[in-house]
């Protein structure tokens, strides 16, 4: 693919991100992190408190791309089966069954959001990872594929009970967890408060231009991206440091406030965590219009990308958050760059 077509691309996916930035202000982190986890084909989790426009942001990108955009509640009593199909009697009074969030708009199915994956048992969990593993699930006698599916999960972090944590090994089969906060701007609350426009959310949506990006191109385009965008053997070196780092973080003097380092970290980043660091470093080079991948690039990825892959011992755990945003930090100001 020649360079014109890569600027094309990327001319494309600034304007998509200035479609989404006009109604979900004041969350252009995010709004950059998400559009690199699109090109970069990874799933995402979101951490942020209720109301803070998960579900906005996603309708937005997903009327920029097109395709299908499905939701689902997290609860207690949900079965994996309410995934796939729902059944209920029609005015025959005989029993029916209608496709459920992940068959309703079939191979074109774009954006799935799991909204409170962790008040939903394991077993709705396993059947998640598997369709975001695959891309596809049997039913019905029937394989159904979904080639073009990102999956956005979010978990409530307020209540604990009745809820389900995601294990380390279900979090690692996520590129990024992004952080979603309300902007620290008394101009922005004030707007998110009292402007009517921000009140009526589909209205809202209609504003942004839609099929900015074709969502089935989406694939092939990225596996371009990674083939173009060059990464030296002097920064995958850095990478590596980085890499052993996270599981030795004392051994390169990065230390944590009120907390041991030789019992903090049970497992650093996985294999696969590094991997994805490195898709999403390289899209990132290609936003900023560069074709090869820089420290910096890495940086803008670092934590989303592999915070939430750490392994903490269990005393820990609660400061999760906290603590990997200082030690990573730490880790990337105690290694050297090249």
């Amino acid at each position: 693919m020649s360079d014109v077509q890569l600027a094309d691309w990327r001319n494309h996916a600034l304007t998509l991100e200035s479609e989404v930035n006009k109604v979900v202000v004041g969350q252009q982190t995010p709004i950059r992190l998400i559009t690199t986890s699109i090109f970069a084909r990874g799933h995402v989790l979101l951490e942020g408190d209720v109301g803070v426009g998960k579900t906005t942001l996603l309708r937005a990108f997903t009327r920029g791309i097109g395709g299908g955009y499905q939701r689902i509640e997290g609860t207690i009593d949900l079965m994996p089966n309410d995934l796939v199909y729902h059944t209920y009697l029609g005015e025959d009074g005989k029993p029916h069954v209608s496709p459920g969030p992940l068959l309703m708009s079939g191979e074109n199915l774009s954006v799935f959001f799991f909204n409170e994956i962790n008040r939903a048992r394991p077993q709705v969990h396993s059947l998640l990872l598997r369709v975001m593993a695959e891309r596809s699930l049997s039913a019905f006698n029937t394989e159904h594929y979904f080639p073009h599916m990102i999956v956005f999960a979010d978990r409530n972090q307020v209540e604990k009970e009745e809820t389900f944590e995601i294990p380390s090994a279900a979090r690692d089969r996520f590129m990024m967890e992004i952080p979603i906060v309300v902007p620290n701007d008394d101009a922005i609350m004030e707007a998110l408060v009292f402007d009517t426009k921000f009140h009526n959310v589909d209205a809202l949506i209609d504003t942004v231009k839609p099929d900015v990006l074709q969502f089935n191109e989406l694939n092939a385009f990225s596996s371009v991206i990674q083939k173009n965008i060059e990464a030296s053997e002097t920064l995958k070196q850095y990478a590596l440091n980085l890499w052993k780092a996270t599981k030795t973080p004392l051994d390169y003097g990065v230390k944590v406030s009120g907390v041991d380092m030789n019992r903090l970290v049970l497992s650093g980043a996985s294999p696969r965590g590094m991997s994805m660091m490195l898709r999403a470093a390289r899209v990132n080079a290609w936003l900023n219009n560069r074709n090869a991948v820089l420290p910096d690039d890495i940086h803008a990825v670092f934590h989303s990308t592999i915070a939430h892959r750490l392994v903490f011992s269990p005393v820990y755990e609660m400061r999760r958050t906290e603590i990997a945003r200082e030690m990573l930090s730490g880790i990337v100001n105690a290694v050297a760059a090249p």
